[in-house]
């Protein structure tokens, strides 16, 4: 426990806005990614409420331990974030906070974080490739960076993005003033703004800058340290899920969080390998005293990286790999020397959950796009201050895990993790012993959240379980919510909050 003092201060010297007391600024809250919050008094007798009459709004007088309810989209994936007094969340366009302004986007919603206001939305225009580089109505899937007057996301059709916390309620600062054209869903048409607006600051389009092809939808959450920017760029397959069109693209760049200009990119070769897409979310660490980028590829590998580009020896900046890890184990991959067909069930998989850093060690689940269904899974704990490829040098893996796009929490020692299936995992974190296993009987997409004494997370059936934290399974609470729940829950400032598809609560005192 030492160690976790001293790395959480170093994190606090080097992260200061991202570990503000009691807000949760970006997905996993802090930098190492680690889905744990402090929290005090969360609810657990809780009631969802009914709706209004011939009305998709919570009648309040019917719910229990809930502070207030946002109507959202019809789909929602992009887990919410809560910093300087805003509350921000990634959805679809079917609720329209703007009558003039409607059809298929993905959204970015603001609202106040005392009263669920709304106060203002980025609207995305759809690319019109349909599935296969951002599928219809799925709307926003990253949760946005926060810091400061500041905030970064990277939206629905690949372009990473700087916006003005306050949106245009405060004017339109930055070089940039073109959002009446940005928002607009035909290419040459504007639309009429408003305070209720988004104030973009800027936008690199990594389609076109990049030369990468988004599978399916854009999808990862950026991670910022000092002056910069890491985000993963969703380059993956094509229709066919054979040909990569851009198999020499980047998987991981680096930019200036001020300007948008390139820094670096990975030379890994992961688009190459890609099996489908790289979402995966970066997360970075002080290991033994090295800032150190850690992320999981869309190779199936993990990845560490030097936080300062270097220049490759064709003429680029280029990341400096420290590290490379095989997720996989080799029998997931081939079989009587032979490729195993990729998502079939014993089969290998990507890294699309977040690498956690967690006491100088990195932890990450293999798994699939939840349209493959289930299928053999690994955890792995890794000693990320190890160098060159250190396949098969895990400190541990556990195969009782199956396919997982579930981000892990990590507490006192223990790891709660979930899977595809429906299962709740607790492991030990220091041996990847299993000590329990807890069945919701349903999907799950969404991560675990500890806080408060307590293991929260939601299930494809609108379930939010609710079990105490410990070597001890005990069930605490089953709330319905009656809508999917496939965002992941957080708390910040003694709030917790959980995102359905089509409503976001606040629940507390």
């Amino acid at each position: 426990m030492i160690f976790q003092k001293k790395y959480l201060l170093s994190l606090a010297l080097i992260f200061p806005a991202v570990l503000q007391a009691g807000d949760w600024p970006t997905w996993g809250r802090s930098a190492d990614r680690n889905m744990v919050g402090e929290a005090n008094e969360l609810p657990t007798e809780i009631e969802s409420g009914d709706y209004l009459p011939k009305s998709e709004e919570i009648n309040m007088e019917t719910t229990k331990g809930v502070k207030w309810v946002a109507k959202l989209g019809s789909q929602t994936y992009g887990s919410p974030v809560v910093s300087g007094g805003k509350v921000y969340v990634g959805t679809n366009n079917e609720s329209p906070r703007n009558a003039s302004q409607k059809g298929d986007r993905g959204v970015l919603m603001c609202f106040d974080e005392k009263t669920g206001e709304f106060l203002w939305q980025l609207l995305i225009p759809k690319l019109g490739a349909g599935k296969v580089s951002d599928w219809e109505f799925v709307g926003l899937c990253s949760s946005p960076a926060i810091e400061g007057d500041r905030g970064w996301v990277v939206t629905n059709r690949g372009e990473v993005l700087c916006f003005d916390v306050e949106g245009l309620a405060n004017g339109n600062d930055g070089d940039y003033q073109d959002e009446a054209s940005f928002f607009s869903i035909t290419p040459d048409g504007k639309v009429e703004l408003s305070d209720k607006d988004a104030d973009i600051l800027w936008v690199v389009d990594a389609r076109e800058e990049l030369g990468v092809f988004p599978h399916n939808v854009s999808s990862c959450s950026p991670l910022i340290y000092g002056d910069k920017i890491f985000a993963a760029t969703s380059n993956g397959v094509d229709w066919s899920h054979k040909n990569i069109p851009a198999p020499f693209s980047p998987a991981l760049v680096v930019m200036d969080k001020n300007t948008g200009e390139l820094l670096g990119e990975e030379v890994s070769g992961v688009s190459e390998r890609v099996l489908h897409a790289s979402w995966s979310t970066p997360a970075i660490g002080d290991i033994n005293g090295k800032p150190t980028v850690v992320w999981g590829g869309g190779d199936g590998w993990c990845y560490g990286y030097e936080v300062e580009p270097v220049m490759h020896e064709e003429g680029f900046p280029a990341l400096k790999e420290l590290f490379r890890y095989d997720a996989n184990p080799s029998h997931y991959r081939t079989k009587d020397g032979e490729s195993i067909k990729y998502a079939t069930y014993e089969g290998a998989s990507e890294i699309i959950a977040t690498t956690v850093l967690y006491d100088n060690k990195a932890y990450m689940v293999i798994g699939q796009d939840p349209e493959h269904g289930d299928g053999v899974g690994m955890v792995s704990c890794i000693d990320p201050s190890m160098e060159g490829d250190i396949s098969g040098k895990a400190i541990w893996t556990n195969k009782e895990v199956g396919r997982s796009i579930s981000t892990a929490s990590i507490k006192d020692g223990l790891i709660y993790q979930a899977e595809y299936n429906g299962d709740i995992h607790c492991l030990d974190a220091e041996t990847g012993e299993s000590l329990w296993v807890h069945a919701t009987n349903s999907r799950i997409w969404s991560s675990t959240l500890v806080a408060d004494g307590m293991v929260f997370i939601g299930n494809e059936d609108g379930e939010l379980v609710i079990l105490k934290e410990g070597r001890e399974k005990e069930l605490i609470s089953l709330v319905d919510f009656y809508t999917p729940i496939y965002c992941s829950p957080i708390a910040a400032n003694d709030t917790l909050y959980v995102t359905t598809q089509t409503h976001l609560y606040a629940l507390g005192e």
